[in-house]
Order: structure tokens, then C-alpha cells, then sequence
């Protein structure tokens, strides 16, 4: 039903797909004119404009404060950052927040974006002109860091309120004079925020950072008038806080980033503290609560950038309450990544607005797309973390933040696509989503794809991995992406495997070989038994075991079969021959996944090799000694190798077709691989 309520058959609305061994014909309906009009209506309550203070916001939207590693040495914008928001903007995004900037020079890390000096005000001038020239309007979010700025650089000041250990050394709890700076650190920061031209400020008193870590008493150990009582460990944010409203003008909003409770700290903050909090904060001068999670102190992390273990809209309820109880402008954080969902939280009266960060990386003409009634053609965030955190963190690699399902991110201009200037025949050997993402972007260059794939639909191991405990939104997304290369308009042919006859009738001027990887095979004697089978067959279902089962590999998959059979009521233990379980997750994945282990009474062991499989179960050597496990079945899930794709290569090298290899087919490795790989490849044939 739509906001009408008159019923909407969207399947109608666009081009259908009869799927066949070679594509589909095309049939579609006339829209009416009512049924436009109730299309139009939808997402009608995310999509309303919002007044805060005398700022008004086309919609309810807001892109947040995300590390991004776009920041030049020293703290500078730079032209990628803008480039980066700025498309989000274009995409129909109501408020951009500029990632984390610090407001005090002596704590501030060379590598965030900085507002504690006059000297970067022409950068972060010509950030909000570019973010208005879009359409858009722009925040800064105020930022002191705290302990968290012990990992971002070793020459910055560490401010807390208590002495904190680090290792070998105690850092010491700030002092008065110190406080008193960062104080009016905040206030002069804002003064700059106003020159610079942001519409609104954001201060951010959450995860951990100082104003934080005052704030909860399982960290501020202090016994003056900042410590002790809730008042009393609430005044550094409360003086922070009337320090930037005296230096802003009294239109101007203050928006104020708090968790909702403190996570898996003991002594720590309850929702019934944030709310008296918040009271103090409303009277100081704040109007808008961005209400989030997490801390990094403690697991609690993992709510900061919620996998997909973590339920879609965890933290709704939480905004909802503190909404109600102190009557103010709330923002909903945590797992958003459907317009429908947006739009119900604001009708049921839960928030006020929306945070759309990481779905508006994925995707960043979110906002146009479900506004124009094209919510279908959203390319959707599933939360893998792929790359928003674990790239992000490993920058020796990876220089900035990226998106499994976006490899733009972060290059926007020069990903953006281009023409081709003499249109080809391509051939893609694979329908995985690297061999989907090809073909999309080779059809929307002018470019002639045709997408061969051996089995009978799309998908390829997004499929599979979707089967997975907690991973539904990965098969979603496949399957979603096999209907959006549909309506692209792209010629599939499935059960159709790429031999060299098949390559010969299409005749390409190019081939992407994108045909995947398989389970790879274990060579210990007893391999062949009955009893033993890999991760694959137990995700598709082929294979079924029950009682006692020993997984072999305590990576990513591994771990995950592990958590699917103990759903099931086996009793799973993992072995693994290298130190350490889950070393290929992300961190904050691995925290998941290793409680769901402890969950589920899954045991584990590393460091211990497999040397047989007996008729009694698994033999292995740990220790320099050898002992047998007993058990009933032996699942191996140890990798993936290259599927064969030799007679396409052989093919393609004595006609001198050029070729491509992407994806598994070159290394097993993530699909964000693959679909960046898929991605250049597309633009540059």
C-alpha cells in the first residue's frame, strides 16, 4: 500500500524480464496517471522539509561524520573530500556533516580534519560553497578526541579525566587550565564555523571522546566539581556547549552527538543518564540530538559502524525514548539503508530525521532515487564493512575509505563515466557480482555486454555466502543487482558456460573472464570419505550433517559454517592450523562473531594441524603431539581456488582478443575485489 492508500504493483512500473538461455524480451506496462501520483507520494515523510532554528532542510535525511582519510597532512580539506560530499549532495542529501574536526590544536591529529586555527578556514570555506552550489546544506561536526587520539597520532596531546593507563605509562587526567583551553577551543572553532559558512554545528559528546569520557562514570574517576555527580561530570560538555552558542548567532542550530547508553562498560551511562544529560544540554543551547552507539572503550566499538550482524534500525527505539522524554529534535542512527524504513521510523513518531551514512556511500543518489519512486535501482549498503571500516583501517594498503558496492568512493571525479568513443562487444564469462557490475557499467558507457553464466540465475557466491548466519542482506543484494543489470537493458544468457564455441557465435572485441572460484581441495588421506564434505555444500544445503562436527579452517567462512551448523543442534568445534580464529574478519565482524562462538559453545583451537581423517573422526598434531578428535563429519573450509578458465584464455590469446581477468578467477579474495576490479576494467575498455 502506498501514503494513498490505493495498492501499487511496483513489478509493473518497470521493464519485466522474461529469463531465458539468451536474456529476455521486454514488456512493459503504461503507468496511469493516478498511479503516478500515488508513486510520487511515497517516502512523503522522509522527504518533508524540517526547520531548526531558522535553518530549513529539504528533507530529513543526513549524511553524518565518517573517518574518510581524505584529509591533507596537517588537517586540510582537499578537493576529494569535497568531491566525496558533494556528490551526496547532487544526490538529494539534506545535511552533510563533515567527518570528526578537531577544535584544539595541541590534541589534534595531523591525519582529521582540522578547525582549530584561522588557517583553514579558505578549505573549509570552499567545502560549503561547493556543498551549497549542490543543493545542499553543510555542518561541521566539533570534535576533541580524547584517548581515541592516542591512535591517530603520537605528538598530539591525550585529554581525559582520569589518569588512564596505556601500556606501560599512565596518561594523566586533565587538568583545570587544560580543560579551560578546550573549552574555549570550542567556542573559538565555532566562531570559524560561521565564517567558514556551515549552516548548523554538530558536538560531538559520544564514542569515547572527551566530552564522553567525562561524562561516564566507568571512566571519569575525578573527585572536583568535574567529576563525581552527573552534574558535576557533565559540566566540561555543558561549558563546551555554551561556549559555541555565545559564538554563534542565535539562528544558527547546535546539533549534539550522544550514545544512548554505554555499552559493556561497567559503572557506565544508563538512557536514563543521557536524558538528564540531554535536559542540561537543551538548556545550555543544543536542538538536535544525533542519538548513536558505542564507545571505544570497550566492545561496545562495534555499535560505532554496525555490521551486518547487527539488526537493521538496533538503536531506533533508544532515539524514540529519548525523543519523548526530553521533547527534543531527534536524529535516528544505526543500520538505516531503506527509504521505507526511514520514512516509517519518522511516521511512527520515533525521530525527527534520519542518518543515511553508509547507505548514502553505497549509493549516492540514494535520496533522488527514493524521492523519484526509483528505490529499486538503489544499490543498497548490506553493512559488510568491507570497506567503510576495515580498508579504512588498513591504510598501509588502502589509502581511504571505500564501499564494496561503490569503488568510486573517494574518486568520484575521476570514476565518473565516460562515453565510449567507439562501442564494443563484450563478452563477460561470469555473473558474480563483478561480471554484473562489468556489464552494468559497459551498457550505461555504450558499450555492447553480453553476460554469459553457467547456472541458472545471478548471483554467483553473494548467493551463497548470503545463506549464512546473519547474511540474508547479501543474497538480497544479489539478487537485487541481477534485476537492476535486467533493466539496464544488458543481453544475460544463463546456463550458458563460455567455451570456445560460445565465444566464436558472439564473435567479441572483448572478454572479461569473471567465472569465480570453487572450494579448494584438502589433500590428507581420508579426504575422500563419506563423511567429509566442504562449506559449500553445508551453505546450499547439498549436505546435512548431524552430531559431533569438526570444521577445518577457522577463517571468515570457517567460522561462519561453524555458526550454521550450531544453529542447527550439532555440537561444532573449529580447528585451524595457523595462530589465531578469524584473522581475515574486520575488527568490528570479529567482535560478533566471536560472541555468537562463545554463544553457541563453539569450541575452537589454532595452531594445530590436520595430519588424517579416520573412521573416528579427524587426527591432528598440536603441540608436536598427536590426538584424535572423534566426531561424525568433517566439513573443510580452508579457501577457494580459480575456477578453470583456460580454454576461454587460450581461445581468446591465439585470436588476439583482448581479455581481462577479474575477481576470484585472478585470486580468491572479497567481492569488494572483484566489483573494483569489474569497475576499472568497464572504464577504461
Amino acid at each position: 500500500m502506498n501514503h494513498l492508500g490505493t495498492s501499487v504493483d511496483k513489478a509493473s512500473l518497470r521493464p519485466l524480464n522474461h529469463r531465458g538461455d539468451t536474456g529476455g524480451r521486454l514488456r512493459v506496462r503504461v503507468v496511469t496517471e493516478p498511479e503516478w501520483g500515488a508513486l510520487r507520494m511515497k517516502f512523503q515523510n522522509l522527504f518533508r522539509p524540517i526547520k531548526l532554528r531558522d535553518l530549513e532542510l529539504k528533507n530529513r535525511v543526513v549524511f553524518p561524520a565518517m573517518a574518510t582519510n581524505l584529509i591533507a597532512d596537517g588537517g586540510y580539506v582537499t578537493d576529494k573530500l569535497i568531491d566525496y560530499h558533494v556528490a551526496r549532495a547532487e544526490g538529494g542529501n539534506g545535511l552533510n556533516i563533515t567527518e570528526a574536526a578537531s577544535v584544539h590544536t595541541p590534541s589534534a591529529p595531523r591525519n582529521f580534519l582540522n578547525i582549530s586555527d584561522d588557517k583553514f578556514l579558505p578549505g573549509l570555506k570552499k567545502f560549503t560553497d561547493a556543498i551549497h552550489a549542490a543543493g545542499g546544506k553543510a555542518c561541521v561536526q566539533l570534535w576533541q578526541g580524547g584517548i581515541v587520539v592516542a591512535g591517530g597520532d603520537p605528538d598530539a596531546m591525550i585529554i581525559v579525566p582520569s589518569d588512564t593507563p596505556a601500556g606501560e605509562h599512565v596518561i594523566p587526567g586533565a587538568s583545570k587550565e587544560v580543560i579551560k583551553d578546550v573549552v574555549r577551543a570550542f567556542g573559538e572553532a565555532a566562531r570559524r564555523a560561521v565564517e567558514a559558512g556551515f549552516d548548523c554545528v554538530e558536538f560531538h559528546a559520544a564514542h569515547g571522546y572527551s566530552p564522553h569520557s567525562f561524562l561516564s562514570a566507568a571512566i571519569n574517576k575525578r573527585d572536583d566539581e568535574y567529576g563525581g555527580s552527573l552534574e558535576n561530570r557533565a559540566r566540561y560538555s555543558i561549558e563546551c556547549i555554551k561556549a559555541i552558542r555565545e559564538n554563534i548567532p542565535e539562528g544558527m542550530p547546535i546539533l549534539m552527538r550522544i550514545v544512548a547508553h554505554d555499552d559493556y562498560l561497567e559503572g557506565g551511562l544508563t538512557i536514563e543518564d543521557i536524558i538528564e544529560f540531554c535536559k542540561m544540554a537543551k538548556e545550555a543551547g543544543v536542538d538536535v540530538l544525533d542519538v548513536s552507539r558505542g564507545n571505544a572503550h570497550s566492545a561496545g566499538v562495534k555499535f560505532e559502524v554496525p555490521s551486518i550482524d547487527i539488526p537493521r534500525g538496533f538503536n531506533v527505539e533508544n532515539a524514540a525514548r529519548i525523543r519523548k522524554e526530553t521533547g527534543m529534535i531527534t536524529i535516528a542512527v544505526g543500520r538505516i539503508n531503506d527509504p521505507r524504513q526511514a520514512d516509517d521510523i519518522i511516521a511512527s513518531d520515533k525521530a525527527d530525521m534520519v542518518v543515511m551514512g553508509r547507505a548514502q556511500i553505497a549509493d549516492p543518489e540514494f535520496c533522488n532515487k527514493a524521492s523519484s519512486g526509483d528505490e529499486d535501482d538503489i544499490i543498497r549498503c548490506i553493512a559488510c564493512n568491507q570497506g567503510c571500516v576495515d580498508r579504512y583501517t588498513n591504510k598501509a594498503e588502502f589509502p581511504h575509505l571505500s564501499c564494496l558496492r561503490n569503488p568510486a568512493v573517494g574518486r568520484e571525479k575521476e570514476c565518473s563515466l565516460v562515453p565510449a568513443r567507439e562501442p564494443k562487444r563484450v563478452l563477460i564469462a561470469g555473473g558474480g557480482l563483478g561480471g554484473m557490475e562489468a556489464a552494468i557499467t559497459l551498457k550505461k558507457r555504450g558499450h555492447e555486454p553480453i553476460l554469459c553464466e553457467k547456472s541458472s540465475e545471478l548471483g554467483g557466491q553473494f548467493l551463497l555466502a548470503g545463506l549464512a548466519p546473519r547474511k540474508q542482506e547479501m543474497r538480497e543484494a544479489a539478487v537485487s543487482r541481477a534485476e537492476q543489470t535486467y533493466r539496464a537493458g544488458v543481453d544475460v544468457r544463463l546456463n550458458t558456460p563460455v567455451n570456445s564455441k560460445v565465444i566464436e557465435e558472439i564473435s567479441p572485441d572483448a572478454v572479461i573472464i569473471a567465472t569465480g572460484a570453487e572450494a579448494a581441495r584438502f589433500d590428507i588421506p581420508g579426504i575422500d570419505r563419506p563423511n567429509v564434505c566442504n562449506a559449500y555444500d553445508i551453505l546450499s544445503d547439498r549436505v546435512r550433517p548431524s552430531g559431533d562436527v569438526i570444521v577445518v579452517g577457522g577463517g571468515l567462512v570457517g567460522l561462519e559454517v561453524a555458526e550454521y551448523l550450531a544453529e542447527r543442534k550439532n555440537n561444532v568445534t573449529v580447528i585451524e592450523a595457523l595462530e589465531g580464529i578469524g584473522r581475515d574478519l574486520g575488527m568490528f565482524r570479529k567482535i560478533c562473531v566471536m560472541e555468537s562462538l562463545y554463544c553457541y559453545n563453539i569450541a575452537t583451537m589454532d595452531q594445530s594441524k590436520c595430519v588424517e581423517i579416520t573412521d573416528n573422526g579427524l587426527v591432528i598434531e598440536k603441540d608436536g603431539e598427536l590426538q584424535e578428535l572423534k566426531c561424525d563429519y568433517v566439513v573443510i573450509a580452508i579457501g577457494a581456488k580459480p575456477n578453470d578458465y583456460g580454454e576461454i584464455k587460450s581461445y581468446c590469446e591465439n585470436r588476439r582478443i583482448p581479455f581481462y581477468i577479474i575477481g576470484d578467477a585472478a585470486k580468491p579474495r572479497r567481492a569488494i575485489d572483484a566489483i573494483a576490479e569489474a569497475a576499472e576494467v568497464a572504464r577504461k575498455i
